[in-house]
């Protein structure tokens, strides 16, 4: 199934504890946050947008390439593909997003014993 689309913010779990956990409590924000993806094959251009912040990145399944956090900063990772479910490590979680049902499911999940799992739920608008 094609990520293509956009999306908007339909439920969400320890957004609050994910924040925390990777130090950026106060990037939190009340509003809605929308999603766009442009997919062509296995490229990908990933917009999110919330009141304050819009962030992009481009990315090419099966290889490295340089992407960007909500902050701004510059990392490289391989992005992978497999069942439909892609993953990308970021230098403080994983990142793991797939379509559910016609939602686009997003999850973080920062690593060790204490490790917390953010999960968000987006529809199609």
């Amino acid at each position: 199934m094609s990520f293509t689309g956009k999306y908007e913010l339909e439920s969400q779990e320890n957004y609050d504890k994910f924040l925390e956990a990777i130090g950026h409590l106060s990037a939190k924000t009340d509003s809605k946050v929308q999603t766009e993806v442009l997919q062509d094959g296995n490229g990908f251009t990933w917009t999110q947008t919330t009141a304050n912040l819009t962030w992009s990145n481009k990315f090419t399944t099966g290889q490295e390439c340089e992407l960007v956090t909500m902050t701004g900063s510059k990392f490289k990772a391989p992005v992978s593909m497999e069942g439909g479910k892609i993953s990308i490590q970021f230098p403080q979680y994983l990142f793991t997003a797939e379509m559910v049902n016609d939602k686009l499911v997003m999850s973080c999940i920062t690593p060790g014993e204490k490790g917390v799992t953010f999960t968000r739920v987006s529809k199609r608008i």
